[in-house]
């Protein structure tokens, strides 16, 4: 009987720490889910951003650069639709336009290279119009609230090696490369 209860509670345990595990990223902080305006959509904010200032709103997309001001961080964003997760697509053609994010800490532009996908909580601060090309363009502003800023990794297909018969595939003699990946 004692070993019975020893072994139920290591069974919870383990599944306790393979639940949180799976739980995903937290991208809105509990203390601002009341405060974020789901209700804006980006082009609502593209076309008045000073009727929002002073919102929560939830916007990503991919990093396109970002430079150390003065007091500041500032990254220039081009948004992307969020998923169910509230990760940026991949189809950088469904983009709407371009924001900028505000970190007023100290933030490293280097561990935000362009290319970066990211998810930003921040409020509605105004507008900047920069130089864009040939042309000048309005940058509505986010000073963030949290900034989230996703894995680059992706997933991949696994491939094996044709016959499926032991000991002739797996690790043990592979991974090999071929036409679509590496097999294993």
């Amino acid at each position: 009987m004692k070993y019975t209860n020893v072994f139920f509670s290591m069974v919870f345990g383990v599944t306790c720490l393979v639940m949180a595990g799976c739980s995903g990223v937290s991208v809105v902080p509990e203390e601002l889910e009341e405060h974020v305006n789901e209700g804006i959509s980006f082009s609502q904010l593209l076309e008045a951003p000073l009727q929002y200032k002073g919102k929560t709103v939830v916007f990503g997309g991919q990093v396109l650069s970002a430079k150390r001001l003065e007091n500041s961080t500032q990254i220039e964003v081009l948004q992307l639709p969020l998923n169910r997760n509230m990760k940026p697509e991949e189809s950088l053609q469904n983009s709407q336009g371009r924001f900028l994010a505000i970190e007023e800490e100290f933030l490293d532009p280097a561990t935000l290279p362009s290319g970066t996908r990211v998810t930003v909580v921040g409020e509605v601060s105004g507008v900047v119009t920069l130089p864009l090309d040939e042309t000048t363009y309005d940058f509505p502003t986010l000073v963030i609230k949290r900034l989230t800023v996703w894995s680059s990794i992706s997933t991949a297909r696994v491939y094996r090696p044709y016959p499926y018969i032991y000991p002739y595939w797996g690790s043990y003699w592979g991974p090999y490369p071929g036409p679509y990946g590496w097999w294993y």
